[in-house]
């Protein structure tokens, strides 16, 4: 397992280009936001299957299911490739 770590200074641009340059089409990744209280935990398993404009799709699905917003994301980890 592969991690990365987004800076929190990072704009939501740059995160997106961090997470495209860590992750692959077709990787299972697990990505994790730092909020750790009940209410606001992310923490999504699933493989991506693209690269939008403001989010990482995972399994097809957009940020109102399964997708997660790069401004929203804290560690990505790579499971599989």
């Amino acid at each position: 397992m592969t991690d990365l770590t987004i800076p929190p200074d990072v704009d939501e641009r740059r995160a997106a280009e961090l997470v495209q340059s860590h992750v692959e089409l077709g990787d299972t990744v697990e990505i994790r936001n730092e909020e750790r209280t009940e209410d606001h935990q992310l923490d999504v398993t699933g493989e991506v299957t693209g690269f939008e404009a403001d989010y990482v799709e995972l399994d097809g699905q957009s940020p109102e299911n399964k997708g997660v917003r790069y401004d929203e994301i804290h560690t990505v980890s790579r499971i599989e490739s």
